[in-house]
């Protein structure tokens, strides 16, 4: 199949199964065990299973069932600043699923989705990340995870004692019950524990290469995929207890208070989020913590992690991520001209090199580009970009299993200024291309890409290749990348290697470590 647009007989030669919806049986709400679905366009839908129970600052543990649950709805979101709307509550370990049919036998692959929000916000009961039609078109099981965040999940406080010694990398921990839940309950909602594939958007992705470093989850899944969201470094202790400080201090608590954290209410918690990072400015940022524990080394530095190089991964990003948070008619890019570019550059990337210079480079090799093109270029390739390079690469220098690489240029229809953004390829992998928020569109291009994407994330989930056979997987010189336009799919090598090697002339710097 060459890459051309995919089409109706290219997604019948990589399985009819993919697009086919199974047909389910009218009657009373579904059943399985002691959980009580719905039905959900198509497939069985089981919200807001918990799957763990936690106190502040310790790691969760599960918890039995021993009831009939009514699992038809979303449970409480892990507290934060985001999502003010949603019913919020440190009680938040629960996870949903969405299967064609609960039938043990049917032993279905599973997608495991982990939302992003740089370990500070966001959360899975995002429509555009709802796993219905995911579930019926790839014929997968799909489950979606919440879990704790922000201070709540990574602060360190293993200078306050011993009882905090998982502290740093709780959220992660929480992710890893939530696989344990699906290794031990999967199969009675149709799935196959031996095929568990995670995926994830953003922070979503970054938590997928964390794990890919962490110990306890060694097992727990066979494939992975990453959607702009990469970890090669976590923060070091040092920075982290820094961190903490800044959260106790906007407390009002002194720097040893650990019974003062542990009471103080969530909501004041949640408001001293918005201290200044006393490390890399900004508000205070949480994320994995190199405890040498539970996380006992770099995801990607030096090198990859060994634990995870027979895992086949998916690796993408999208071709202008910063359109998406360096909004284009807001303040930073107001006035933006030549006089004044490299300043406006400076402060959003993460490699240290003379901006002067670098937009003297960009402006030598692309003459005809405005300054809004160059500073999108540029704070991409410069800050959202580099951290999937140094994985792919990584990952091809040890010889791992097969790394699959995709980089989505389709332009968003429904604003001209968006361009390809962070976000953008979240719609068309859950086939959520009407949800609220989505910037997809639902004309034909947005239906052709859908199909790639989609067909490519439930192939891997399927077989351990994505579902397209013209796809090479990424190895050194070549760098081959599936570039995907307005359903148009590519494969093309190292299709940006002049903005790669140009930043590539100094050290990428992981944001928060």
């Amino acid at each position: 199949m060459s890459g051309a647009e995919l089409s109706r007989r290219s997604l019948l030669g990589a399985g009819a199964a993919l697009m086919a919806t199974p047909a389910l049986a009218k009657g009373a709400d579904p059943q399985v065990g002691r959980f009580t679905g719905l039905r959900d366009d198509g497939v069985l839908a089981f919200k807001g299973i918990r799957y763990g129970r936690a106190k502040r600052f310790a790691r969760a543990v599960a918890v039995p069932i021993d009831r009939t649950v009514k699992a038809q709805d979303f449970a409480p979101i892990a507290p934060q600043r985001g999502n003010p709307d949603l019913p919020q509550s440190e009680d938040c370990l629960f996870l949903n699923v969405w299967t064609p049919e609960a039938n043990p036998k049917a032993s279905r692959a599973v997608m495991v989705y982990f939302h992003g929000g740089a370990y500070s916000n966001g959360t899975v009961t995002d429509p555009l990340t709802h796993g219905q039609r995911l579930a019926a078109a790839g014929d997968v099981v799909v489950v979606s995870v919440n879990h704790r965040l922000n201070a709540l999940g990574y602060a360190w406080l293993k200078p306050l004692g011993d009882r905090f010694a998982d502290s740093g990398n709780l959220g992660q921990l929480d992710l890893i019950l939530a696989l344990e839940w699906v290794r031990d309950n999967i199969a009675s909602f149709g799935g196959n524990p031996a095929r568990v594939m995670v995926f994830g958007q953003s922070g979503g992705g970054a938590k997928i290469a964390t794990l890919m470093a962490m110990p306890a989850a060694k097992g727990l899944f066979h494939t992975a995929a990453t959607m702009s969201g990469q970890q090669v470094t976590a923060s070091g202790p040092g920075n982290a207890w820094k961190r903490t400080q800044a959260l106790m201090t906007a407390l009002g608590l002194q720097p040893s208070d650990a019974d003062g954290l542990l009471s103080a209410p969530v909501e004041r918690i949640v408001e001293a989020l918005t201290a200044t990072d006393p490390v890399i400015g900004g508000a205070v940022y949480f994320g994995p913590v190199l405890d040498m524990t539970n996380l006992p080394r770099h995801p990607f530095w030096p090198d990859a992690a060994s634990q995870s190089l027979h895992i086949p991964m998916i690796l993408g990003n999208t071709r202008e991520e910063t359109r998406a948070f360096l909004d284009p008619r807001g303040a930073k890019l107001k006035g933006l001209g030549w006089d004044n570019i490299a300043a406006k550059i400076a402060p959003e990337i993460k490699i240290d090199l003379d901006v002067d210079w670098v937009v003297a480079q960009y402006r030598a090799q692309f003459p005809d580009w405005t300054p809004e093109q160059l500073f999108y270029a540029a704070t991409t390739a410069g800050r959202s970009w580099p951290g999937q390079v140094i994985e792919a690469d990584e990952r091809a220098k040890a010889g791992a299993a097969a790394t699959w690489v995709y980089q989505l240029d389709r332009a968003s229809p429904i604003d001209p200024l968006r361009g390809a953004a962070h976000t953008d390829d979240i719609p068309y992998v859950f086939g959520t291309l009407d949800a609220p928020g989505s910037m997809s569109g639902t004309d034909a291009g947005a239906r052709a890409t859908r199909d790639v994407m989609m067909q490519a994330f439930a192939g891997l989930a399927k077989t351990g290749v994505p579902g397209r056979t013209d796809w090479s997987s990424y190895a050194l010189p070549d760098r081959a990348t599936l570039v995907v336009g307005n359903g148009v799919a590519t494969v093309q090598n190292d299709p940006r290697r002049w903005e790669r090697e140009l930043w590539a002339r100094a050290p990428y710097v992981q944001p928060g470590s």
